[in-house]
């Protein structure tokens, strides 16, 4: 398993689980006690924390890659054939 596929691996595992951890937590600003912008759209969330859950989806992503790339070098999985 050479490294452009390690990478790749990662960034595929990255957005699965950025965009599953995306919606966690969020709190719309109709649902929060101060209203925010002024003319923002009431659906937007209040505090999309961002930055912690791109660090949660860094994490999935390499324990996930690792998974993954454990399955391929051990030759379960065989995409050769």
């Amino acid at each position: 398993m050479n490294i452009p596929a390690v990478i790749v691996i990662f960034i595929i595992w990255w957005w699965v689980g950025f965009l599953a951890v995306l919606p966690m937590g969020v709190k719309s600003r109709w649902e929060s006690a101060d209203d925010g912008v002024k003319g923002a759209d009431p659906g937007a969330p209040d505090d999309p924390q961002l930055k912690k859950k791109a660090i949660r989806a860094t994490v999935i992503a390499v324990v996930m890659t690792v998974l993954t790339a454990a399955v391929i070098i051990s030759g379960v999985i065989n995409f050769r054939e």
